[in-house]
């Protein structure tokens, strides 16, 4: 049985996370989804749309899933959701600023050298993240490329 872990914010879930998803669960047999903590979020991206809760229930119910939790907060070294986890695999997004590199190195030093970690293949699509979709709504909100109210 080869578990994998995929990490996401996922926040508006949109078809570029249900692409990770499927993606990370192509892997292996098992796919636990880590979904970041509201203060992990806020401290390293921005404010969260949705809560950590909804997200993690949002994720959760997606067909590839296994099962889904809410990762620790910022306070809490990163390494220490393994111990819950324990995967065999570390799936990142394609999008996903983690340095491969990084990581590993971060691996080998907390003693989880067994553990692989494998970057996926992103959506061809102009829509799979979060921050394009945003910005179209932006875009159609501002009368940029039609608002949704505009006259024939």
């Amino acid at each position: 049985m080869v578990r994998v872990m995929a990490v996401g914010v996922f926040d508006l879930l949109h078809a570029g996370h249900l692409h990770y998803v499927e993606q990370a669960k192509s892997l292996g047999d098992e796919l636990v989804v880590v979904i970041a903590h509201d203060d992990t979020v806020r401290k390293r991206k921005h404010e969260p749309i949705t809560n950590q809760n909804l997200r993690c229930r949002m994720v959760a119910g997606l067909k590839p899933v296994d099962s889904a939790i809410v990762g620790n907060s910022p306070d809490v070294p990163i390494f220490e959701i393994l111990k819950q986890v324990q995967p065999d695999i570390i799936a990142l997004g394609y999008d996903q600023k983690h340095s491969m590199d990084a990581i590993r190195t971060g691996l080998d030093a907390n003693g989880y050298d067994d553990i692989k970690v494998v970057r996926v293949e992103g959506l061809s699509d102009d829509l799979d993240g979060t921050r394009k979709i945003i910005s179209k709504i932006l875009d159609i909100w501002s009368g940029e490329t039609g608002g949704p109210y505009e006259e024939d």
